[in-house]
Formats: structure tokens, C-alpha cells, sequence
């Protein structure tokens, strides 16, 4: 056993202790502790577990990496995450808070209808098991480079250790969790970052630090057949970077299970506050990332710029074991990177691997690339709890329970929840084995399938009173149904590629097209058919104000 993988090993079997330690010290007996942790945790904690919920294995181990290879059109992750995050703490988190229910799917089952209620249920399991593929995705590849163990069974590991804790204590034990995996996440991606900013520039703030080697980048990316970093609209049309920043944040804006997070603190004024928090641990991260990924693109092409392919550096033959990086048999010096198999490059290094192979490739200690390691799986098995969880919901509560056994008690309603999350890990699992695409990309179909199903139904039901059940529906059920549809029909296993998209719009992107859809067709059909009853008028005019306010006579619009 190499010295990075026993560094890699205690701290995975350190920080997997405490986790199972926390999910055994908080496990729950009742669906309410199971589902929003009894409305009792605190905000900054809440903050914490919100950024380590949100902030996925897209984030920490892809999101620089398609910035380091994208360059500045890579920010269109920074832009649409960070910003859908501000729209839903500030434009919906609150009101939902004050509505009070467990779930997104109950909230428009209370303020449309119960065949709203069910379309919501199975957007949200259709999200959320999209979203789930690309973290079990993360797992493996973390299991497969540290510790020699194939990606298969790196997905078995991080779910058994996600169901363990997430089925014993349910959100609460999550939530707790989510705080000990964020601290972990947190120091593991700082730590290194700040390591090699004061290494490359004697300025150990890499938000500020990283400017200084961007000539350079910009010289070596052109010379290694490269776009050039810092220009503008080079991999993807304007249109298509405006729709994919647009679908990433109303798409985060309608994620269910961020949104949960906030019926689990004891007041309106806390969910606020949970939001503050949040916002301010997320940005640790995020103002780090572009820094991250252009460090790690300048040591990885000046050290294999001009190379000889039998004196590439250890890093690529640690990572090509996995199949994540590959040498072309017939060259004899590398003179060109892709992170496309297709281009025929000379050195083919996959987006996934960037950070969690940055310490190696600047030469940083083995302890310093085991950290890494397990704040890699700290971030996919975060996310992955809370979409479990998620669809744990869904299914038990919003959909068995309400069909087949609406008498059921408390005690049986707990138990389906977590058959229901067992399940769904299962599949989970057999997905996450083999993803369509980088783990970054199979979160932006989930962010996509959110912004297309969930925000508008969310957003005109607080704000537009005369919203109806029937316009909801129509609007989420055709919204949706074009996403998918569209995210099908670029499947690489028709033959396509990015020449043939309509209008040049990515799969990634449609998402806001299929949110513009639900909406008008919701906006529609609303208007031209009955207005909402009066108790629902006044259920909506309760939650958008901090104290009672007389309603406006029945059937009047806003």
C-alpha cells in the first residue's frame, strides 16, 4: 500500500466513524424527527448542512474541473448556482417555512390539488434520482484512485455508509451529519488550494492570487491546442450560456431537496437566517473554485507540455489505472490535451479527476491528497442523503400513504419511509455505475428537470392567487415532458453531437425553455378556466405575510 493510500484510509475510516457515530446518536422513532428533524435544528448548523446538501460531487470534485477545460465560459456553473441559491433563500425558502409541511409535493398538494400533488411526487423522484447518479458516480471514482478499488464496488461502499445513517435517523441524523461532512469538505478543498497559490505566486488567497498566472495559461492552453482560457464564448454559442446560467438557478431554486431543508428549523426568522449562513459557507467554496482550476490546468500542461510519453509525471499513471486519463499509443510526445476522447489528443485527462488528482499534480504531501480524498466523498455522500431522503418522501408519504394506507400510524409510516429510501438506493447504486456524462453534467439534467417541473408551479402559486390546479398541472406535466424529451434526443447513443443541437441549445440548457413553457402554459390555462376557491386565496395570503391581513374579495386576482 502506497503512502497516499494510507493517508487516504485513515482519514476516510476517521471521518466514516464519525459519521456513523452521529447517525447512531441521532436516530429517530417518529416520521416528524425522520422527515424535518422536529423543527428543531439551529441556524448556523442548518447553514452548514444546507451547503453540504447543495454543494454536491458536481461542485467539489467537477466543477472546476469544466471550468479549468470550459475556462471563462465555466462560469456559467458559478453564475447559475450560486445565484439560484440567492432566489430560493430570498424569493421562496421563507414562505414555504411558513406553510409548514414536510415536503414540496405537500405544498402544492395544499395550494392545488391532489393530482398536482402527485405530479409533484414523481418530478421530484424523477430529479432526484438524476441528481443522485452523478454522486454515487463521485463515490466511485474516489474509491477507484485512492484505494485501488474498482468503481463498482467504490458505488456499494459510499451507499452502504449512506444508508446506514440516513435510514437510521432519517433528516435529523442527516442533518447533523451534513455538518460534520461539510467541515470535512470544506478543509479538504482550502487546504490544498491555498498550499498552491502560495507555492505559484507567494500569495497563499487564491481568490486574488490567481490572476497572475493567467498569461501564462492562456500561452500554454493555445500551444497545446487549447482554447484560450480567459476569452469568452468559446466552447458553447451566448444563447446557450445564458439559457444553461438560467436553468441552473431556477433550477436550484426548485431543487425539493434543498428546499426541505428549510422546514427544519424552529421558526420563519431561523429559515432566514439558515439562508445567511448558507450563503456565506457556499462562497468558501465557490470564489475558490475558478481559482482551483486554473492552478491545477498550469501544472498539469506545463508538467506534460513537450513530454516524452515514457517520462510523463507519477500523476498520470496513478490516474490512467482508473481510465479516467489515457495516453494515445501513437504519440511519442505530448504536444495537445483534450478532456474529450473523441479529439484524438495526445493526453486525454477526464473533467471529474481534476481536483482530487490537484495536490498530486502540484507535488503536495500524501496527506494533504488523502484529506482531499475523503472531502471528496464528504460531498457526494452528503447530497446524496438528502436526495434519498427526498425520495423517501415521495414515495412513502406523498404517494403510498395518501392512495393506499391513509389510516396508517406513525410507527408504519416510519418504517415504509425507510424501505422506501433502501430502495431507492439500490437503484440508486446500479445508475450511479454507469452515468451518461461527467458528474457535473448529470446534475445539470436534474437542475434542468427542477427549473422545467418545480419553480414556476412554486412561484405563481405564492405570488399569483388566481394560479389554479389545472393550469399547475398542465404546466408541470408539459414542461417537464419537453425537457426530458429533449434531453433524450441528444443522447450520444443517437449518434448526435453538439452541431446538431436545436438552435445550439444544450441538454444542460433546456431546462429554462421548459421552465418558460410550464409557465405560460400554466398562465393559460389558469385564466381560462375557474379561479381558485376562496380558502385557498386566503391559505396563500396567510403565508406571504409576516401577520394577519384582511383578504380581498373572493375571486380577485394579483
Amino acid at each position: 500500500m502506497s503512502e497516499i493510500q494510507i493517508w487516504t484510509t485513515i482519514f476516510i475510516v476517521l471521518s466514516f466513524g464519525v459519521y456513523m457515530t452521529i447517525a447512531w446518536r441521532s436516530r429517530v422513532r417518529e416520521t416528524e424527527g425522520f422527515y424535518v428533524a422536529g423543527h428543531g435544528v439551529p441556524t448556523i448548523a442548518n447553514g452548514a448542512a444546507i451547503g453540504a446538501d447543495w454543494m454536491s460531487a458536481a461542485s467539489f470534485i467537477s466543477m472546476a474541473g469544466l471550468i479549468a477545460f470550459l475556462g471563462y465560459d465555466g462560469s456559467i456553473y458559478l453564475m447559475g448556482w450560486t445565484g439560484g441559491y440567492v432566489l430560493l433563500a430570498l424569493l421562496l425558502a421563507p414562505y414555504l417555512r411558513k406553510w409548514g409541511k414536510y415536503t414540496v409535493p405537500e405544498f402544492v398538494g395544499d395550494r392545488y390539488s391532489e393530482l398536482v400533488r402527485t405530479i409533484s411526487a414523481v418530478a421530484a423522484i424523477i430529479v432526484s434520482f438524476t441528481y443522485v447518479v452523478g454522486q454515487m458516480n463521485g463515490g466511485g471514482i474516489v474509491f477507484s484512485r485512492f484505494l485501488n478499488v474498482d468503481i463498482t464496488w467504490g458505488v456499494i461502499i459510499a451507499a452502504v455508509v449512506i444508508f446506514v445513517y440516513a435510514v437510521l435517523g432519517g433528516m435529523k441524523s442527516i442533518t447533523w451529519t451534513q455538518v460534520a461532512q461539510y467541515t470535512v469538505l470544506i478543509i479538504a478543498y482550502l487546504i490544498p488550494a491555498v498550499a498552491v497559490a502560495q507555492t505559484m505566486t507567494g500569495i497563499p488567497i487564491p481568490q486574488v492570487s490567481f490572476g497572475q498566472i493567467l498569461s501564462g495559461l492562456n500561452d500554454l492552453s493555445v500551444e497545446l491546442g487549447l482554447e484560450v482560457f480567459t476569452d469568452p464564448f468559446t466552447s458553447r454559442p451566448m444563447l446557450d450560456i445564458f439559457l444553461v446560467t438560467m436553468a441552473l438557478m431556477i433550477g436550484t431554486a426548485g431543487l425539493p431537496h434543498v428546499i426541505i431543508r428549510f422546514y427544519t428549523t424552529k421558526t420563519v426568522r431561523g429559515s432566514r437566517w439558515s439562508a445567511f449562513w448558507a450563503l456565506f459557507f457556499i462562497a468558501l467554496l465557490y470564489t475558490t473554485a475558478p481559482a482551483v482550476g486554473a492552478f491545477t490546468k498550469f501544472n498539469l500542461l506545463e508538467g506534460v507540455n513537450g513530454t516524452s510519453t515514457d517520462n510523463l509525471p507519477a500523476w498520470v499513471q496513478n490516474w490512467a489505472a482508473t481510465g479516467l486519463v489515457s495516453v494515445n499509443e501513437n504519440a511519442d510526445v505530448v504536444n495537445s490535451v483534450s478532456n474529450d476522447p473523441a479529439a484524438g489528443a495526445d493526453l486525454t485527462v477526464n473533467n471529474d479527476i481534476l481536483v482530487l488528482a490537484s495536490p498530486e499534480i502540484a507535488g503536495l504531501p500524501a496527506p494533504i491528497v488523502g484529506l482531499v480524498a475523503a472531502g471528496g466523498l464528504a460531498a457526494a455522500m452528503s447530497t446524496a442523503a438528502g436526495l434519498l431522503l427526498v425520495i423517501s418522501s415521495s414515495v412513502s408519504h406523498d404517494l403510498y400513504f395518501r392512495y393506499f394506507r391513509k389510516t396508517a400510524g406513525d410507527h408504519e409510516r416510519l418504517f415504509a419511509g425507510r424501505i422506501a429510501m433502501a430502495l431507492a438506493i439500490v437503484v440508486a447504486v446500479i445508475a450511479g455505475i454507469n452515468p451518461p456524462a461527467f458528474v457535473a453534467q448529470v446534475v445539470a439534467f436534474a437542475f434542468g428537470m427542477a427549473a422545467s417541473s418545480f419553480f414556476p408551479a412554486i412561484v405563481l402559486g405564492i405570488f399569483w392567487k388566481r394560479c389554479n390546479a389545472i393550469g399547475a398541472a398542465a404546466g408541470m406535466i408539459i414542461g417537464l415532458g419537453f425537457t426530458i424529451t429533449y434531453m433524450l434526443y441528444t443522447l450520444e447513443v443517437f449518434g448526435l453531437s453538439a452541431h446538431d443541437y436545436i438552435f445550439g441549445i444544450s441538454p444542460e440548457g433546456i431546462g429554462a425553455v421548459g421552465a418558460l413553457v410550464n409557465a405560460v402554459v400554466t398562465v393559460v390555462v389558469s385564466l381560462l378556466t375557474p379561479a381558485p376557491s376562496r380558502h385557498v386565496t386566503d391559505m396563500v395570503e396567510s403565508i406571504r405575510y409576516p401577520s394577519p391581513r384582511r383578504s380581498q374579495p373572493s375571486g380577485a386576482a394579483e
